[in-house]
């Protein structure tokens, strides 16, 4: 696909992306807005809870993990405002465990992280779910993912190593090591 609006001629479709990564929300907004949708943004559950509420959405891609209730939580609550709704969790965390349960809690779709616009309107507009890409032929190795979480952690708390041991229960000393190692390939 490309950046072509792919609904010309149509009542443009309603978008709901619910993600707390800022960067990645404003570039996909952007995206799809040039692919024909109207978007919403919102950075935790409540807030597009609140905003699905006033415009439902046709469309919703939910991050899995963020800050208080995660995309998990927020499903079906989405679809008890449009059983109709086409609704994306999209994840950096992926697992055979969360994207069956997102399925089985009513997602149209589960998509893992990096994703572009592409990809996403893709997963979007097909008819079902294929399980067999939920999940990628080379998931993250456990040590990525802690190095990764360890960063999305310490970013949260903006750099200080203290708050961030703490907020990870592990001692200041033990996470100053694994901050001192190179990041760990996939």
């Amino acid at each position: 696909m490309t950046e072509e609006n792919l609904f010309a001629g149509e009542e443009q479709p309603h978008l709901l992306l619910v993600d707390d990564d800022e960067t990645f929300t404003r570039v996909m907004a952007r995206a799809m807005s040039r692919r024909g949708l109207r978007v919403s943004t919102a950075s935790s559950a409540d807030e597009g809870l609140a905003l699905a509420k006033d415009d439902v959405p046709d469309y919703a891609v939910l991050d899995l993990k963020m800050e208080g209730d995660s995309g998990l939580v927020l499903l079906p609550k989405l679809l008890e405002l449009d059983a109709e709704m086409k609704v994306l969790i999209l994840t950096g965390y992926s697992s055979i465990t969360t994207a069956v349960e997102a399925i089985k809690r009513g997602a149209a779709n589960y998509l893992c992280k990096p994703a572009d616009a592409d990809d996403v309107l893709a997963a979007l507009l097909s008819d079902h779910a294929d399980l067999a890409t939920l999940v990628p032929e080379n998931p993250m190795s456990v040590d990525r993912l802690q190095w990764e979480h360890i960063q999305r952690v310490l970013g949260e708390h903006d750099g200080n190593i203290s708050a961030t041991a703490r907020a990870l229960g592990m001692h200041r000393r033990t996470l100053q090591r694994k901050l001192q190692k190179r990041p760990v390939h996939r």
